[in-house]
């Protein structure tokens, strides 16, 4: 598609008049304070404005690299991806690159290689979007020792990210910088001259654990005020079902865990934060940590799914842990905004003082005390505990409805209305099956 779009241009110049090839080497530093790497994302036209937003990178650069074509251009490296495909040649094609250079001292190599994991998706191969070919392939072109093992790390650190959403395996190559090319001209800062310009880009959605979040491989204990640096004993935890968030020495994320879901836990299952790395004595980890926080939920004392890393995003956590806890039916209802049958829900005609919680966080939404029969076939309630619910606009199916959510999750609830009794005259009308009823203590 992208070579398509880029004909016309190239037609108007002559390609390898434009195009200078260069072997660039470590010696070739001669700033002691900026630094590059190269990086083939795809299109360059896309990967060179993703990266380009990094801040504390001071240019990026067009170009090709990675091949056995010494002075090739744009359409000299689409006339040999069409032989390779066709068996004419076993030459290897050149990778559309960006060259990034950027400030030591304003930004780590590490941060811009999180960017450029999070801007394409590096599972696809010889591919990226809709452009095909080797060419578009993903890789990281270093020219130094220290490079290489940065972008090893990287990659193990993002590929454990992907691990956890359930994201297939990395094919991103990782070699020496070889026969590197500056683009012509008329590629250079590309979708800045065309805004509308094509940019065939698109990432996995999944976040690089960001460098502070790092855990020790090796299991090294840290130790940080309020958190226990000791291997927990497995004894002392629920074997059948227990949360454990590992967490890692200063490490920013991990305060932010504690604060918006460790300190409000009110769920039915278990949880306990520890600062070593190494799973209880005598239960197992499928695999090794790679960033914290880690949340791993552990039943019969293996681990069975994990949440890596965390940056505020409360919702996407409770999802995970609801898609541990709920029932298809209930995962229906919280995630899809379905509904269930009516007259259809257990707690329909729970008469007995106490309160209804989330399902998955435990937080109380509505006690028995405002609930009332109306006949039509769910739970109704005409007040919910302050705060625990929030509404939004609803048209779906050709209605003009409000929407209820649980506050503390943001699953799905039902529907509030004004026909209620008094004193509010509302009717929330709530799926009993996404409500978990817990009577008061005699």
């Amino acid at each position: 598609m992208k070579a398509a779009i880029a004909m016309a241009a190239a037609l108007s110049i002559i390609i390898t008049a434009y195009a200078m090839e260069k072997t660039v080497t470590s010696a070739q530093k001669t700033d002691l304070k900026t630094d590059f790497i190269v990086l083939g994302m795809g299109c360059f036209w896309g990967a060179e404005k993703r990266m380009g937003e990094v801040t504390g990178v001071i240019d990026v650069e067009s170009g090709y690299a990675g091949g056995d074509l010494p002075g090739a251009g744009y359409q000299d490296i689409l006339n040999h991806e069409r032989a390779l495909r066709i068996g004419k040649t076993n030459a290897r094609n050149h990778a559309e690159v960006v060259k990034v250079t950027f400030d030591p001292a304003k930004v780590t190599l590490e941060t811009v290689l999180g960017k450029f994991w999070e801007s394409h998706n590096p599972t696809q191969g010889d591919r990226q979007g809709n452009d095909i070919g080797s060419n578009y392939r993903s890789g990281i072109y270093y020219h130094d020792a220290a490079q290489k093992t940065t972008a090893l790390a990287t990659q193990a650190a993002y590929q454990g990210a992907l691990d956890a959403a359930g994201i297939g395996r990395i094919t991103t190559e990782i070699l020496p910088l070889k026969n590197y090319i500056t683009a012509e001209e008329y590629h250079q800062n590309y979708l800045r001259k065309n805004p509308d310009g094509y940019c065939g880009l698109g990432g996995t959605g999944v976040k690089y654990p960001k460098p502070a979040e790092r855990v020790a491989q090796n299991g090294t204990p840290a130790t940080t005020a309020g958190v226990s640096s000791a291997r927990l004993d497995g004894g002392n935890l629920n074997f059948a079902q227990q949360l454990i968030a590992f967490e890692a020495e200063n490490c920013e994320f991990c305060k932010l865990f504690d604060k918006d879901i460790l300190s409000h836990w009110q769920s039915e299952v278990p949880v306990v934060a520890t600062m070593n790395a190494n799973p209880p004595v005598g239960w197992e980890l499928e695999k090794p940590l790679f960033a914290a926080p880690t949340i791993v939920l552990f039943k019969n004392g293996k681990e069975v799914t994990r949440y890596t890393g965390y940056n505020g995003e409360k919702a996407n956590f409770w999802k995970w842990l609801g898609f541990q806890l709920l029932s298809p039916e209930q995962r229906k209802i919280a995630f899809q905004q379905g509904t269930e049958p009516p007259f259809t829900a257990t707690n329909l005609d729970e008469k007995r003082p106490g309160k209804f919680v989330d399902p998955i966080t435990g937080a109380t939404l509505f006690l028995s005390n405002a609930k009332f029969e109306s006949g039509t076939g769910w739970p109704s309630f005409f007040d919910p505990i302050e705060g625990a619910v929030t509404e939004h606009e609803d048209k779906t199916h050709g209605m003009r409805r409000v929407e209820v959510r649980s506050a503390s999750s943001g699953i799905h609830l039902g529907h509030v209305f004004n026909d209620g009794p008094a004193p509010t005259f509302k009717r929330y009308c709530i799926n009993g099956n996404v409500l978990k009823f817990i009577p008061d203590k005699e």
